[in-house]
């Protein structure tokens, strides 16, 4: 892992009852300026020597790990969790991922250690990873998730390309199913413990761009300036889905003949989605891949109909596998180093969750040349498996996966339009450099009190600039609680205005309405409850500020 050092424990041997780890953030980190200032608030540096002791010490194990899970959550930290930092959560975390990045880090950290320790060490070593393991079973514990298994569906297919997964090396402790709510998802046939790897797919079976450049296609292809080897995967699957004696057939045929994601969005579901971003990206996405569309045909066919039949490659059979690349392709780090876009038989039957326990997936590993998932948290007997797609929006979800995810999206932002400048005085703000501003659902903070409100502050800091250069941080004088009402009131008539836009809340028959409408219409309700949130806190907070600008007026 890039971002963490770890100090070899015979160079920090103190006793046979002691040992260190260190943990260093990564100086390619795009936010390294602002983790420093961070780490240096909570009176951390940038590369911290942990020591931890045996437990003739209670407390010790303990408290030196809530002295590392600070360091890890920081040096985790992405652009929207650092963004809302002072908005963690009741539980004291920035986010699931977060905290799961950050726990899995020190247990890596200290297998590591174990593997170096000499024998007088085993014993503290062993008393941390377990503390480690414990803290991680905790966390499970919490954001567990049952999966209903609908019987009815018997998924045969998938049963059969499964069974060819196995017999062309696949090892794998999951089983394929319909859940409810899920779709296909893969649940685990065992319980499995942090670090079991519960599916491993041997490179032999990965679908990359190596098989478009032994197929005819590649003379042809390799013509065409600009073309990518992702466009070449996306019509060379156009036509080997229909190959009866393709090495892949299995795959194929245990694919969906409809993917039914946001770029299939009908009409209905279009408008109804009016007043919302989605709207923008999915008409965006959909023009993108006409024109890309267009470009290619019918002139391929025309020029090399023998190697692209028209029946083949038309529209809808491009935007099907449009699609499927979507939805289904992962990036994965070839032992070679090259990174490429991937489709992996059986591993796409993980379903993506906001509260995964595979996190670190996608490099092969050399030694048994094959792409190992490994659990970074336990999954029991029955439960559905599941993986992290990314750090991505509902909206970016919805457009190319076809789903909104179960929970809190912690990553559900709505961007503000507003001009950001340099304003006086800012130099010295740790968010002078935030050039693009967002907000997101309040509940997911837990700070509501004056001059935080379940905003942002990089948000309300750069707005009290605006209105007045000379704000003094966090200081209750009357100038900056009257300033607070304007930057109040003008968030409240921004989001006002953004909820007139969305209108009447919409309510769909759920057996009579189609899938897309039914979709576009929780979206549209998501983006209701997010911003009556906000209009919500920004009502609370003028109260608050209000109720302190009357002691100045009573003590006037």
């Amino acid at each position: 892992m890039e971002d963490v050092e770890l100090h070899s424990s015979r160079d920090t041997l103190e006793n046979g009852n002691e040992c260190s780890l260190v943990l260093e953030l990564n100086e390619d980190d795009p936010l390294f300026g602002e983790k420093k200032k961070l780490l240096s608030d909570k009176g951390f540096g940038v590369k911290e020597k942990i020591h931890f002791q045996s437990s003739s010490c209670p407390d010790s194990i303990s408290n030196t790990l809530g002295t590392m899970l600070q360091i890890g959550r920081i040096i985790h930290l992405d652009e929207v969790e650092f963004y809302f930092g002072e908005s963690e959560t009741p539980l004291g975390y920035y986010s699931h991922r977060n905290e799961l990045e950050a726990i899995n880090l020190i247990l890596m950290l200290a297998n590591t250690s174990l593997s170096r320790q000499m024998h007088n060490q085993m014993n503290v070593g062993k008393e941390l990873r377990d503390a480690i393991i414990h803290k991680i079973q905790e966390f499970g514990n919490r954001i567990k998730e049952d999966a209903k298994i609908n019987k009815s569906y018997t998924c045969e297919k998938e049963k059969c390309l499964v069974q060819w997964g196995v017999n062309n090396g696949v090892k794998t402790k999951l089983e394929i199913a319909y859940v409810d709510g899920a779709g296909r998802g893969a649940i685990a046939t065992e319980d499995l413990k942090v670090g079991d790897v519960a599916l491993e797919i041997p490179v032999s079976i990965i679908i990359s761009e190596d098989l478009v450049y032994k197929s005819d296609m590649r003379d042809v292809l390799g013509k065409i300036d600009g073309m990518s080897s992702e466009t070449m995967l996306l019509l060379w699957s156009m036509k080997e889905k229909h190959n009866c004696d393709l090495k892949f057939k299995n795959y194929f045929d245990s694919l969906p003949k409809e993917f039914n994601t946001g770029l299939s969005f009908g009409v209905d579901a279009i408008m109804a989605l009016e007043g919302t971003l989605l709207l923008e990206e999915i008409m965006q996405a959909k023009e993108h891949l006409r024109v890309q569309y267009d470009e290619l045909f019918p002139g391929l066919c025309n020029d090399y109909p023998d190697i692209f039949p028209p029946e083949f490659y038309t529209w809808e059979q491009f935007l099907w596998a449009c699609e499927l690349w979507y939805s289904n392709s992962m990036k994965v780090k070839f032992a070679d180093g090259k990174l490429r876009t991937c489709l992996i038989p059986i591993a796409g039957f993980l379903n993506h969750s906001l509260y995964p326990h595979i996190v670190h997936y996608g490099k092969v590993d050399p030694a048994t040349n094959s792409l190992k998932f490994p659990l970074s948290r336990p999954c029991s007997a029955g439960e559905q498996c599941c993986l992290s797609y990314g750090n991505f929006s509902t909206s970016h979800l919805i457009t190319f996966y076809g789903f909104l995810p179960q929970g809190d999206n912690p990553y559900d932002v709505i961007p503000i339009d507003i001009d950001v400048g340099q304003v006086d005085g800012e130099e010295n703000c740790p968010m002078s450099n935030w050039t693009t501003h967002m907000v997101r659902g309040t509940w997911l903070s837990k700070n509501h009190n004056i001059f935080y409100y379940g905003l942002p502050s990089p948000l309300l800091d750069y707005l009290r600039r605006v209105r007045n250069p000379m704000w003094q941080e966090k200081t209750l004088l009357q100038a900056n609680l009257e300033s607070e009402l304007e930057v109040l009131e003008d968030l409240q008539i921004t989001f006002g205005d953004m909820m007139e836009n969305l209108g009447d809340a919409d309510f769909v028959d759920g057996e009579n309405t189609s899938w897309d409408v039914k979709l576009a219409v929780e979206f549209k309700n998501l983006q209701r409850r997010i911003i009556s949130s906000i209009l919500t806190s920004c009502s609370a907070g003028r109260k608050l500020v209000e109720n302190e600008l009357s002691r100045f007026t009573s003590e006037g």
